[in-house]
């Protein structure tokens, strides 16, 4: 069955839930996304804002809080939010690449620790942190079981390896940039192949229920996993996973029976968070992202602007601003597509009003180097 590029996107926007806002419970929108990037602690609430109607950024405060959701080191080596009983699958899968990136960075290797040193370390580390723990108390522990101190850049590395869950401080997004850690529950195995190989085959179905069809690249893309282990894991899934022909002839993989709206399917227009998982879930980002703007939107530090989604496509991006939502725009747009970011715009700053009405506000440097706007509107609150 051959699929086209405009069809894997309405495939991707409806798993999504950017055809149209649903209503569900938080925790189980969570799980219908599969993840969400989360380095930003702000993104994780738009996100949801973008996909849930009548969203209340208070049930994602309670989730976070009550850990049915967990923030922590997970696909990319980078923070996402996850439903807290994907975590083990999704955790066992990324062990390998967790193990090798993390443990074998020089910022780890300097201590004079190895690997075997660290997973030797772990259960004990755990243990500790059966309750929520600070860098100073991870500083000390760690001081006093190694006979001195752990250099920052070590226990950083040390600790995104380690199965250790983000503790929420405070609003307005529940994490700042320092917060406690506490263990996994339940904690992973020891580092275990077949686990490996099961939490894989698991990460795929998860992945292709929330972003497929795909590719075996867009798999490896979205979870920073070698190729080799994708395609052993494809293959051992088997008749489980249904093949089509994509665009250019590509082999593309998906979960039989999952939705794939026609392509002539409306995509309402939307403000993307910033590092939106959609923006980063394909090795072939033309899905959604023109290939003329990625630079655009994703700058040379791997910061991924907040975006204007148009037709299921980035069209531009968008920052908060005295007064309302500014909106650039990288080609021009009919009338009826800018009322409907106005009333997106709207809807925006009135979420963000009690909350954090500069949301992103520190990355507005972006702006001042030259964003190639065709267009640009002060979209009022």
């Amino acid at each position: 069955m051959m699929i086209t590029a405009r069809a894997l996107n309405r495939a991707t926007l409806a798993r999504q839930l950017l055809l149209g806002r649903e209503s569900l419970d938080v925790v189980d929108a969570v799980r219908r996304v599969v993840a969400l990037q989360a380095q930003q602690p702000a993104s994780p609430y738009l996100a949801l804002w973008n996909r849930l109607s009548d969203f209340d950024p208070a049930g994602l405060d309670a989730a976070q809080a009550d850990f049915r959701t967990a923030r922590t080191t997970l696909m990319r080596v980078t923070l996402h939010t996850v439903h807290a009983e994907d975590y083990p699958a999704l955790r066992a899968a990324m062990e390998p690449v967790l193990r090798a990136s993390r443990l074998g960075d020089s910022r780890f290797t300097a201590s004079g620790l190895t690997a075997d040193d660290a997973r030797a370390l772990l259960p004990d580390l755990l243990d500790f942190a059966d309750r929520p723990r600070t860098n100073a108390e991870f500083g000390d522990w760690l001081e006093n079981r190694l006979g001195g101190p752990l250099e920052p850049a070590a226990w950083r590395m040390l600790r995104q390896y380690a199965p250790l869950w983000h503790v929420p401080t405070a609003r307005p997004w529940s994490f700042d940039s320092r917060p406690p850690y506490v263990a996994a529950s339940p904690r992973p195995a020891p580092a275990d192949p077949d686990a490996a190989s099961e939490g894989l085959k698991t990460l795929i179905r998860r992945y292709l229920e929330g972003f497929g069809p795909a590719s075996v690249a867009d798999m490896a893309r979205f979870a920073l996993v070698g190729r080799a282990r994708v395609r052993a894991a494809v293959q051992a899934l088997g008749d489980a996973l249904e093949q089509l022909e994509g665009p250019d002839a590509t082999v593309l993989y998906d979960i039989p029976g999952a939705p794939r709206p026609a392509e002539e399917t409306p995509a309402p227009p939307r403000l993307m968070a910033m590092w939106d998982s959609v923006l980063l879930a394909h090795d072939d980002r033309s899905r959604v992202v023109p290939p003329p703007y990625r630079k655009h939107v994703t700058r040379v530090n791997g910061d991924v602007l907040p975006t204007l989604l148009v037709d299921g496509h980035v069209a531009g991006v968008w920052r908060a601003v005295d007064g309302g939502i500014e909106a650039g725009a990288f080609h021009p747009l009919p009338d009826h597509v800018w009322n409907g970011l106005a009333a997106e715009a709207a809807a925006l700053t009135a979420f963000l009003a009690d909350r954090d009405p500069g949301v992103y506000r520190r990355y507005d440097h972006w702006w001042a180097k030259h964003l190639p706007a065709a267009e640009t509107r002060l979209l009022p609150g």
